[in-house]
């Protein structure tokens, strides 16, 4: 899985479209970043920006973001209704898929030692990416604003984490941090009644609602031995949510912030409403996502739901997502486009052309034509990956099977198993074409002088060390996933036991033909004890898997005989 981050920058620029423009512009120039929205602010004076790629290219857009913005934006001249202290005022980057929070905190303070040293622009690093605790704090970082840094940014306590402890009165100062995502999310209710709307949002918010004496919202507060209200704490942490009245859609909502998706998931809030509004005599018709979301906060919801069905999660992951919006009545107001709201979707507008989401004629006649590739490879990948479909399939029709039903979560968890091995060898046939044309340009690299020869052999090595590297994968996914199939051969369906044996015949083709591409890419490597220890173990996986195949293969041959 590629990593993904996204950056939601704020800028203290909301009126002049120009600006704005010039600064996304910047951002858009950056290769591989996708620009999600724009959202200036009037009456604030702030524009918020959300983008999206891989962890180094957001990094790059987002300094030459800070950059422009410092250029444009003089923060002399700055008012607006938001708290702010900066041209940028802050930065944050959250984790989207296959990246930890760890690792996006180094990116963000790497990102914040770049703007400082570069751009001598004072940075405080906050929320997860904070040196020490008071500073996780946003407000605490901005307390002041832009007209207290003067003397706050000279102070000890506040010495910025990187840049001058200086006032740089032009710029200001930023906040760059690393967080959770953050969801807007809204859930519809049968109701017209902002009152009871609030209530429910009382009732599951972190916050929770003030103690009154009889009616909750006109009685009496009551407050603790210190004249403090007592608080009654809700039932979702991270959760910030309030009732409100859509005249255009004519119910009431409860409007949500989750502010940390980890924490309290989609699924999970939705759920606690539904409970909560039953308990008023209200029923949730359904909700919306406002914005754009992560791939795995769509993938939780669907298996969620699917689970309290006791239904197999190890089906594609459109399938769970149709689960996910079904359940949550994401297409009540409005249709709910799943390749427009998701971020990961959203970001592959390049993968359309490529051999894995290709047809099987249209592969079939590609692999056919007179270009090299695709090749042996990236057929041995796919092989691969309809061998471990096939196991899938053969653990959900268990799943499902009658007289079974108190073993749908052994067999969902097979067909899991299946579908991690299937994706990434899917992954691996569009990997083995790129490896080879990294070959190719190495080649085509000019030898006129030594420098250029020298250059050229090392660019040679290096890419076919990589096409070594791809097959060698697909023969340890490929391995990996046999088990699957050879439980599915002992223990599945016995009506789909050929199945998992076809399944288990394409594993071993595509090790087989996997471990031929390790074999004729290391004749190019010139140093043989570079590759001999990779060339031993894919001699020992092909051995392993062989043997193996013919197991399943007696076996299923006997289960069939004895029918």
């Amino acid at each position: 899985m590629k990593q993904i981050i996204e950056c939601v920058p704020n800028f203290s620029e909301g009126r002049e479209l120009e600006v704005i423009r010039l600064i996304t512009e910047v951002i858009e120039k950056v290769q591989g970043i996708k620009l999600l929205n724009v959202d200036p602010g009037y009456a604030t004076n702030r524009t918020v920006v959300t983008f999206a790629g891989e962890p180094e290219i957001v990094v790059e857009a987002a300094f030459q973001a800070i950059k422009k913005a410092s250029e444009l934006i003089d923060m002399r001249h700055h008012t607006g209704e938001h708290p702010r202290f900066g041209a940028t005022d802050v930065c944050p980057l959250v984790p989207v898929s296959g990246i930890t929070m760890e690792e996006t905190v180094e990116y963000a303070r790497a990102l914040a030692k770049r703007v400082g040293e570069e751009l001598q622009i004072p940075v405080y690093c906050y929320e997860q990416a904070a040196f020490e605790p008071k500073r996780q704090s946003l407000a605490n970082c901005r307390s002041g604003e832009y007209e207290g840094l003067p003397s706050k940014i000279v102070s000890k306590e506040w010495k910025p984490d990187f840049g001058p402890a200086e006032f740089n009165a032009r710029s200001g100062a930023v906040a760059i941090g690393a967080r959770n995502f953050l969801i807007a999310y809204n859930i519809n209710l049968n109701t017209t009644s902002v009152r009871r709307a609030n209530s429910i949002a009382f009732d599951v918010r972190e916050a929770g609602r003030i103690l009154r004496e009889g009616d909750p919202f006109t009685g009496k507060i009551v407050n603790d031995k210190n004249g403090e209200p007592i608080r009654i704490p809700g039932t979702l942490k991270k959760v910030r949510a309030i009732g409100w009245y859509i005249k255009e859609y004519r119910m009431a909502q409860i409007s949500m912030n989750l502010t940390d998706i980890t924490v309290t998931p989609v699924h999970v809030a939705f759920d606690e409403v539904c409970n909560k509004a039953a308990e008023h005599g209200i029923r949730v018709t359904g909700s919306e996502l406002i914005g754009v979301v992560p791939l795995q906060c769509m993938l939780d919801a669907g298996k969620y739901f699917l689970h309290k069905q006791n239904r197999s999660s190890g089906i594609p992951d459109e399938e769970i997502i149709e689960m996910a919006v079904h359940s949550l009545g994401l297409g009540e107001l409005a249709p709910f486009d799943p390749q427009k709201r998701i971020i990961e979707y959203l970001l592959r507008d390049e993968l359309k052309n490529q051999q894995a989401d290709h047809s099987l004629r249209k592969f079939t006649y590609e692999t056919a034509s007179d270009s090299p590739a695709p090749g042996g490879g990236s057929i041995s990948a796919a092989v691969g990956a309809l061998g471990a479909a096939l196991g899938s399939m053969v653990a959900n029709l268990s799943a499902h099977k009658r007289g079974w039903d108190e073993r749908w979560e052994e067999f969902s968890n097979w067909a899991e198993k299946g579908k991690i091995a299937y994706e990434e060898l899917l992954f691996l046939v569009d990997e083995d074409t790129r490896a080879f044309n990294l070959v190719m340009e190495a080649f085509g690299l000019p030898k006129e002088n030594p420098d250029q020869k020298e250059f050229r052999r090392q660019a040679i090595q290096e890419a076919t060390l990589k096409a070594i590297e791809v097959p060698f994968r697909v023969m340890k996914v490929t391995a990996g996933a046999l088990e699957m199939l050879e439980k599915m051969a002992e223990i599945g369906n016995p009506n789909s036991s050929s199945d998992a044996a076809v399944g288990a015949l394409c594993l071993r083709t595509a090790v087989s033909g996997a471990c031929l591409n390790v074999r004729i890419n290391a004749v190019e490597i010139k140093d043989p004890n570079l590759v001999k220890e990779t060339l031993e173990q894919a001699g020992r996986i092909e051995k392993e898997v062989i043997k193996r195949c013919e197991q399943i293969q007696k076996k299923v041959l006997l289960k069939i005989s004895a029918k």
